[in-house]
């Protein structure tokens, strides 16, 4: 362990009541960004992290935007330094609290209650992402108290509309991007594998989501005098489905694969040692057999593999009893999971195309978007990634795994794209933490090993020189 860190560890722990009443103080404004009657509450969770970023030594403000305010905040490092600019972001808004009535104390009366590993903080936003963001502000807080100075460059930005769509987060990185120019961007809005392993999350999956509907005759018939003489929506619509998969489950859309690539040996050899138990995962959900591409574990087909699934599908008679009908329309709500250097626009151009050529000559189709997320991915051979790793070695008696995701985060595709920072997935969540439910949590232990990590990273990047 760093010379330089061991007195800064030593602080955390000396200091970690007042860390928790901090947090407390943070879970009690209800910043809920998605309803309206929380604006000023939200406003108000800005200005108070703005206050505990100024407390910690570093120079913030509130900025405005057309939405809920964004926090950004820097500190240069030690003096002359010139090394690499970390940008930490995260978000201090919070999902609503509904239902109420499942809370088992107030979502917004942060509590410490006992588990099974220990204490854990119950309430909305004490993993998602308050918890996780006063992880890092407190590692900043440490440092400066102890050294007088952290020990490289940084910017943080934190904003207000997460949990509602991050309307104003792509503008406000355009409008700013000289200001928040990064070497690389921390995110701890991940989790760890299990409470005694790390982990970083070395790839999110994208998304493309169309609504594809099928117009037929002008209005709807009766079956009797037109059935089989003339196309029928949704049995077009369904057979269009059916084909997107092959026997062997794979996607048929021409061109799907053309620009997936395959996961590194090392990782692979990693999952295949983390002991993930398929009967676990499906028995949650009241399966037994997992099912999809042949020959590809149930990680790989959730990490690193591109998916189609049908979200939704309806046409025709909807009600109760029986109306016999050839409806005028049908459509599908379609997603497709997508991985490491697939485009977007690629994918759609190639569902459209897939579709155009199934329909029947009076049959046309019609599509709409509702989400086009590019995926991200970590090199392998990441030097922010391998100080990450280092980081997390000295605070832990494990070593981090390198992990994926099947879901998406918006944010960290904005930023790559347009600031050109590669994103560091560092998180400390748990599967359990029933992030965006009632009674959510966030283990102190959790809590405490982010803020170690946190501080670990620090130091690892004031060593590295680009």
């Amino acid at each position: 362990m760093k010379n330089d860190l061991i007195p800064v560890l030593d602080h955390l722990a000396k200091d970690s009541a007042k860390s928790l009443e901090r947090l407390f103080d943070f879970l009690r404004i209800p910043s809920v960004s998605a309803d309206p009657a929380f604006k000023s509450d939200v406003a108000r969770a800005a200005n108070w992290i703005c206050g505990e970023l100024r407390s910690a030594g570093l120079n913030a403000a509130v900025r405005p935007t057309s939405g809920h305010p964004m926090v950004v905040a820097k500190h240069e490092g030690p003096p002359g330094y010139d090394g690499p600019r970390l940008l930490y972001y995260g978000h201090y808004d919070v999902q609503p609290a509904d239902p109420i009535e499942l809370w088992k104390s107030g979502a917004f009366e942060p509590v410490l209650v006992d588990g099974p590993r220990g204490k854990r903080i119950v309430a909305r936003g004490a993993c998602d992402d308050k918890g996780q963001v006063m992880s890092f502000v407190e590692a900043f807080r440490a440092w400066i108290k102890v050294h007088g100075t952290l020990p490289c460059a940084v910017t943080i930005l934190l904003e207000g509309e997460e949990e509602s769509g991050s309307e104003s987060l792509e503008p406000f990185l355009e409008q700013n991007k000289a200001e928040l120019k990064a070497d690389a961007c921390v995110v701890s809005d991940t989790g760890m594998w299990d409470m005694e392993t790390p982990a970083i999350t070395t790839s999110l999956r994208g998304l493309v989501y169309l609504e594809i509907t099928i117009h037929g005759p002008n209005k709807d018939l009766h079956s009797g005098l037109f059935g089989g003489a003339v196309p029928n929506p949704i049995n077009v619509l369904s057979s269009i489905i059916a084909a997107m998969h092959d026997s062997q489950r794979r996607i048929t859309i021409p061109h799907f694969y053309d620009d997936v690539e395959e996961t590194s040996p090392r990782v692979r050899q990693q999952w295949q040692k983390m002991g993930f138990d398929d009967n676990e995962f499906l028995g949650s959900v009241g399966l037994t057999e997992s099912f999809g591409e042949v020959d590809r574990t149930t990680i790989e087909r959730t990490w690193s593999r591109p998916t189609c699934d049908v979200n939704g599908i309806y046409g025709g008679y909807m009600g109760k009893g029986a109306k016999t009908v050839i409806a005028a329309h049908a459509t599908a709500k379609v997603s497709f999971r997508l991985v490491a250097n697939q485009n977007p626009r690629k994918i759609i151009d190639s569902v459209r195309a897939f579709v155009q050529a199934r329909l029947p000559k009076d049959c046309r189709a019609e599509f709409t978007e509702f989400g086009v997320n590019r995926a991200f991915h970590v090199p392998d051979g990441s030097i922010f990634l391998a100080a990450a790793e280092r980081a997390l070695t000295q605070v832990y008696s494990r070593p981090a795994v390198l992990i994926g995701s099947g879901g998406s985060i918006p944010a960290v595709g904005a930023i790559q794209r347009i600031l050109g920072a590669p994103a560091l997935l560092m998180g400390f969540g748990l599967d359990d933490d029933c992030v965006h439910s009632p009674n959510e949590k966030f283990e102190v232990g959790c809590f405490e090993g982010a803020q170690k990590s946190h501080a670990a990273l620090l130091s690892e990047v004031g060593r590295m020189r680009l």
